[in-house]
């Protein structure tokens, strides 16, 4: 076991350190992996608005911004991306794997949250303590934790964890699919999640 540079939080210490302080303030790119992703709210400007409205402002800077996540996205969580053209047009990249049970954001590749906290208002967002989950995380620059975090999201993200996966029979958008193989049959309207695209409700 090494030394290890990294600060741990909870509760709404994380909001404001992770999306207050980092995230609103990315200048690259902001890679995001959650379980669920729900319509969360954020201060923005003295007033509290959606996280998606903080996502378009990131990507009109150029702000390369993934979200990676295990289910689909909350009814209003879609609505309010649909309303983003920025976004829909490929500002914010997604896709989905129902196996990414890790919590982590990553800005500028350089400082990274890794911890229990989903990207909804009640774990990363503006939720009162009072009804706030009870999580923890911690915080860091150590490359390594960095490098390891990265080298999880990519292989995940670019499929390499496809080939072997045991539930590629229940994924509703298999990865795999977007690096050279061909993608399986789907029913007319349904759901591709393993690119930017508009969310279909």
């Amino acid at each position: 076991m090494r030394p290890l540079q990294a600060e741990l939080l909870q509760g709404r210490a994380l909001y404001r350190e992770v999306v207050l302080g980092k995230l609103a303030h990315a200048r690259e790119s902001v890679w995001v992996a959650t379980a669920n992703v729900k319509a969360m709210f954020v201060e923005q400007g003295g007033q509290f608005a959606p996280v998606l409205e903080l996502f378009d402002r990131l990507a009109a800077r150029g702000v390369a911004l993934r979200l990676l996540h295990a289910e689909l996205p909350s009814r209003p969580f879609r609505e309010a991306f649909d309303a983003r053209a920025r976004l829909v047009r490929g500002g914010l990249e997604l896709k989905v794997c129902p196996r990414v049970h890790f919590k982590a954001v990553v800005v500028d590749g350089a400082w990274a949250y890794v911890g229990s906290a989903n990207l909804t208002g009640a774990g990363l967002g503006a939720k009162g303590e009072d009804v706030r989950n009870f999580e923890l995380g911690f915080v860091t620059e150590d490359f390594d934790v960095i490098d390891r975090v990265t080298a999880l999201y990519a292989a995940v993200w670019d499929g390499a964890e496809c080939r072997g996966c045991r539930l590629k029979a229940v994924c509703p958008d298999p990865i795999l699919s977007s690096v050279g193989k061909p993608a399986k049959t789907r029913e007319p309207g349904a759901i591709r999640l393993g690119q930017s695209r508009r969310l279909r409700r």
